[in-house]
């Protein structure tokens, strides 16, 4: 057993020479191929379940992890943050703006930046009670469908995926009104309005989205939330 620990271990990452370093960078790679209880990323490091929550608490203080509401370890803002090349302005301008936004709301809201061919929540905020909607930081979703993927196409230089849930009209309307809608596109039960972040040359930044369940949001996200979302959006140039 202690063998098979070892090799998983080694797996993970290269030795250096510096044991709780090796040990961090196996921790993060085992979270960053999905969401992992202290007992499934003990298991699959092969370090002990102390090591591991002591090595992953201390993570968790730098927002290099975080804990879903499930209380799994998952990829915090500080990781996304780096990989996603996201402006550390940009982030702290969105707290403020994203708080408000919910306790207008009373819907989840996100901040995604593209990267590649995915897009990365870099944040969220959530409501503190009922049915919400939650996006881990860290979160890759796919550009094909969703009211955020919409905004993506329309506003930056990258060609819509040819398997979209969209077309070229919708997009148009996109670019017109600056907003984006979807009602169960993605996902089954979810619907959401999203929005650019631009900077003052007109380069997209980020997509503001708000997003909850179908039957408080339809039938039309936009039309509900669209005017807080703007709103929102604006104060990013403030």
């Amino acid at each position: 057993m202690r063998d098979g620990r070892i090799h998983r271990v080694r797996q993970y990452s290269e030795d250096s020479g510096i044991k709780v370093l090796d040990r961090a960078i196996a921790i993060v790679r085992s979270v960053a191929t999905g969401d992992k209880t202290l007992a499934m990323l003990s298991e699959d490091t092969g370090l002990p379940r102390a090591t591991t929550h002591r090595i992953a608490s201390a993570l968790e203080v730098h927002r290099v992890l975080t804990r879903t509401s499930t209380g799994e370890w998952t990829i915090g803002a500080a990781l996304a943050s780096f990989s996603s090349k996201a402006s550390p302005r940009l982030l702290a301008a969105a707290e403020p703006v994203m708080r408000d936004l919910v306790s207008a709301t009373g819907e989840s809201v996100q901040l995604y930046v593209l990267t590649g061919d995915t897009r990365t929540c870099i944040a969220a905020e959530e409501p503190p009670s009922g049915l919400t909607y939650t996006v881990p930081v860290g979160s890759k979703l796919p550009l094909t469908a969703g009211s955020a993927a919409r905004v993506f196409a329309a506003f930056s230089r990258i060609d819509a995926p040819s398997n979209a849930s969209f077309t070229a009209s919708d997009l148009t309307h996109v670019r017109s009104t600056h907003l984006a809608e979807s009602v169960a596109e993605r996902e089954v039960g979810l619907a959401s309005v999203s929005a650019p972040v631009l900077d003052a040359d007109g380069t997209l930044l980020a997509v503001l989205s708000i997003s909850g369940p179908v039957e408080r949001m339809r039938p039309s996200p936009a039309e509900l939330w669209g005017a807080e979302l703007t709103a929102a959006v604006a104060r990013f140039n403030d």
